[in-house]
C-alpha cells in the first residue's frame, strides 16, 4: 500500500522509467542481458540512427527497462565514466507526469542540475526529460513520456535482436541500493527527504548488519507513494574491509550497488537464471536447518528453495524470498537481487548475517577481505 495518499505526496513519481548503464561494450553486454537474464531488445540508437558518438541498446522484460550505452570515442565522457568506474549505473530514471515541474521543484529545494528540461521529438510524439545529480556520478533523469508512442525515446529506432531471448519472469524494479563513502549516508538521506520529499522508511545499524569481521550502516528512503525505494549504505567500523569499502575501492567512489527486481515465481526465475549461467552468492546448507523455526509457514517447498539456495525472511506483513547474484561484471561492484514478496514489505533483515558471510567468502577468494 502507498505510504501517503496522492494529496500529500510533495514529489509525485509513478515508478522507475529505466536504468541506464555505461558499459565498455554495449553490443556484447546486450547479448548477456538477453541470454543470461532474459531481457528482450526493443530499441537501439547509434551511428545508423544519426547518433555519432555513442550506441545504446534498450532491453525490456515486463516493466523493467535497461539501457546499455557505450562511447565510440575514447575521450567521450561515457568512456571516461567506464574508465573510472567500470561498467556501472549512470542513470536511475524516474517516470513522472511533469518532468519540468519535478526538475524545478528539485532545484528549488537544493538539488544540483545535471541538465535542464529538454523536449525531444520524432514522428511518434515527444518526451520531456531533465536531470539532477545524486551520489557519486549517478543522476536521476525525470521522464515524461505521456505524449509518446515510440519504442523508447526520440532518436531510437525499434530494433529486435536475432537472439531468441526468453523471459525468466522478472516483473519490475523493487528497489535500488546505493553505496556511499563513510560519513555521508545521512547527507544523502537528507537529500532525498529535503529535495524529493522521500520518507525515512527504516534504519539498520552495525548491530543489525554485521559479522565477526565487517559491518555496514543502512537507511531506506521511499517516495511518498512507496513506488520508489532507495536503501543507502555506508561502511561501519569492523576488523576487516567491508563489502561497501571494497565496492567503493573498485568503483572509485559512490554508486549503485545493486538492483532488486521482483518476480511472482522465484523458483522458476532462479531456476532459469541458473540454467542460463548466472552465478549467485552461496549460503551454506545449514542455513535451512532452522529457517522455518524463524519464519514460520511458507507456501513454497523448502527442499526446492534449498536446492536453489533461495533465502527466506518474514516481517509483520508476510514473508519474502530472495537471492543475490555475484557481480555481473569483472569488478566486484554491481549485482542483482531477485525478490518475491509474499506480503512482506521489508528487506530481509533476518538474512543479513548469512548474506554478509557469503559476500565475505567471495572477498576472501578475491583477496580483498
Amino acid at each position: 500500500m502507498p505510504l501517503n495518499d496522492a494529496a500529500t505526496d510533495t514529489f509525485p513519481i509513478n515508478g522507475t522509467d529505466h536504468i541506464e548503464f555505461y558499459v565498455g561494450n554495449a553490443k556484447q553486454s546486450a547479448i548477456y542481458y538477453q541470454a543470461a537474464l532474459g531481457f528482450k531488445q526493443v530499441a537501439y540508437c547509434g551511428p545508423e540512427t544519426g547518433v555519432r558518438d555513442r550506441v545504446s541498446y534498450v532491453l525490456q522484460q515486463s516493466k523493467i527497462r535497461i539501457v546499455l550505452t557505450s562511447a565510440l570515442l575514447p575521450e567521450h565522457e561515457i568512456a571516461q565514466h567506464v574508465h573510472q568506474h567500470g561498467d556501472g549505473v549512470k542513470v536511475l530514471a524516474l517516470w513522472v507526469d511533469d518532468a519540468e515541474c519535478a526538475y524545478n521543484t528539485a532545484i528549488e529545494r537544493g538539488a544540483e542540475s545535471a541538465f535542464q528540461p529538454r523536449k525531444i521529438q520524432d514522428e511518434h510524439g515527444e518526451v520531456i526529460v531533465a536531470a539532477i545529480k545524486t551520489y557519486g556520478d549517478t543522476i536521476h533523469t525525470f521522464v515524461d513520456r505521456s505524449r509518446y508512442s515510440g519504442p523508447f525515446m526520440p532518436g531510437y529506432i525499434e530494433k529486435e535482436s536475432a537472439y531468441p531471448a526468453k523471459s525468466v519472469g522478472l516483473k519490475y524494479v523493487d528497489h535500488c541500493v546505493g553505496n556511499v563513502e563513510l560519513g555521508t549516508m545521512n547527507q544523502w538521506v537528507k537529500f532525498y527527504e529535503d529535495v524529493m520529499g522521500f520518507k525515512l522508511l527504516i534504519t539498520f545499524d552495525d548491530k543489525d548488519i554485521s559479522t565477526e569481521y565487517t559491518a555496514l550502516m543502512s537507511k531506506v528512503v521511499s517516495s511518498g507513494n512507496g513506488y520508489i525505494k532507495f536503501p543507502i549504505n555506508e561502511p561501519a567500523q569492523g576488523k576487516k574491509k567491508s563489502q561497501i569499502e571494497e565496492y567503493i575501492d573498485f568503483y572509485r567512489g559512490s554508486g549503485v550497488q545493486h538492483i532488486a527486481v521482483a518476480t511472482d515465481d522465484i523458483l522458476f526465475t532462479v531456476g532459469q537464471l541458473r540454467a542460463n549461467g548466472v552465478e549467485f552468492l552461496y549460503v551454506p546448507d545449514n542455513y535451512y536447518e532452522d529457517v522455518l523455526d524463524r519464519v514460520g509457514h511458507i507456501n513454497e517447498d523448502l527442499a526446492a528453495l534449498r536446492q536453489l539456495n533461495i533465502l527466506i525472511d518474514r516481517d509483520e506483513d508476510g514473508y519474502l524470498l530472495q537471492i543475490f547474484t555475484k557481480p555481473i561484471q569483472d569488478r566486484p561492484t554491481v549485482f542483482f537481487e531477485i525478490i518475491q514478496r509474499c506480503g512482506a514489505k521489508s528487506f530481509g533483515k533476518g538474512n543479513f548475517k548469512a548474506l554478509f558471510e557469503a559476500i565475505e567468502r567471495e572477498q576472501e577468494i578475491r583477496g580483498t577481505l
